[in-house]
């Protein structure tokens, strides 16, 4: 199979990692895989493997971005794509008007993943416009079914998004170096029981609860030290500076620590004896919840979307109703006392993934998928 992935850029996320697991799959496999994007940090690292990248940049919300369409049709008609997996709105407008274009016995096969719960309207359905139809959660399927009752549910396959287990180790343990790194440079973490949010600075991801539940912790006695671990969004600086604002106002400068993006995410979560959720709004899925727990971290969140799916599979104790600080105080409190941990799981694998989205490809043009993408993992 000749399989081209289109996305808006390759500067890192969940869907930019996913997409580089399963080009490398394809490759590993014997298929030949492309991916068409605007470029960033990850093109080196997609090359390396052994795919192909064009530098198109199709994810760019305006007008003139439709320029591209009979360019990218002329491309089409040059490559001969067996598959074209479309990931994302914008791209996927600009290249399903190309790929209408096409004589119809001479289109590539159509697949569109759904990663996102997207306000609902005309430009979100062109996600819903492929032969097969992803959605990387049961959350993201009954959204399709409810929200867009026309879509035809045979076609909608629910694959699950998963993590790596030799990426996040059950047990993992950082190095002697790294600790004493991570010591030096936030020493008021030591001896201190740390609670972890993780995710960009935005104000769905809960960080408001998250503040108030150190401040309540705190006045319990508990000796507890919260990070909150991940950049600030540049077109939500305001957001940041309120978040800081808020924790000077409490007194809890020395409680809670702002660490901004960091490539070490693995480490901070081997050190936290719990790991965080609270997004008011529920998530298509929710990679930090199940790399959290894919190490046998506790991990406590709101029961709702693909987060409260994890939990339920691998780690029912850290479910809390979204909103409830008293039994969100209540699950801390649990997991640091009774020292809960999940269990390993062999759910939401890399796996898993890979191996049902070659065969999603593989059903579109009756080709065998050949070999399997990596070892099996337990």
């Amino acid at each position: 199979m000749k399989v081209v992935q289109v996305l808006p850029d390759l500067n890192g996320g969940g869907v930019e990692r996913g997409s580089l697991e399963v080009a490398e799959a394809l490759v590993k496999a014997g298929h030949e895989s492309i991916v068409i994007s605007a470029g960033g940090n990850m093109v080196a690292e997609l090359v390396a493997a052994d795919s192909r990248h064009v530098a198109w940049d199709l994810g760019k919300k305006s007008l003139l971005t439709f320029r591209h369409i009979w360019a990218v049709r002329k491309w089409l008609i040059k490559e001969q794509p067996d598959i074209l997996h479309l990931r994302s709105r914008m791209p996927a407008w600009v290249v399903w008007l190309a790929w209408r274009g096409l004589p119809e016995l001479s289109r590539p096969h159509l697949v569109m993943t759904v990663h996102g719960l997207y306000s609902v309207s005309a430009y979100s359905a062109i996600m819903l416009k492929g032969e097969k139809v992803i959605a990387v959660s049961d959350t993201v399927k009954a959204y399709i079914s409810t929200q867009y009752p026309d879509t035809d549910m045979s076609k909608v396959v629910r694959i699950f998004r998963g993590v790596d287990q030799d990426d996040f180790v059950y047990g993992y343990q950082p190095s002697a170096e790294w600790t004493t790194a991570w010591y030096q440079q936030y020493p008021q973490t030591q001896d201190k029981i740390i609670l972890t949010l993780p995710g960009r600075l935005t104000r769905l991801k809960g960080h408001h609860d998250f503040i108030e539940l150190i401040e309540r912790l705190k006045l319990a006695g508990l000796n507890v030290c919260g990070l909150i671990v991940g950049g600030e969004d540049p077109k939500r600086k305001a957001y940041a500076q309120e978040l800081l604002a808020c924790v000077n106002d409490k007194g809890l400068g020395d409680a809670i620590v702002f660490t901004s993006a960091r490539s070490d995410i693995r480490d901070i979560y081997s050190i936290s004896n719990a790991v965080f959720s609270l997004s008011t709004k529920p998530e298509s899925f929710g990679r930090t919840v199940l790399e959290a727990l894919r190490m046998g971290v506790a991990t406590i969140g709101y029961n709702h979307g693909g987060v409260g799916e994890i939990l339920s599979a691998m780690f029912p104790a850290g479910k809390v109703v979204l909103g409830d600080a008293e039994a969100l105080d209540d699950a801390v409190k649990r997991v640091i006392a009774d020292k809960l941990i999940p269990a390993k799981s062999a759910c939401f694998t890399k796996q898993q993934m890979l191996e049902k989205t070659l065969l999603v490809y593989a059903s579109l043009i009756d080709t065998p998928v050949i070999s399997s993408p990596s070892n099996k993992e337990s």
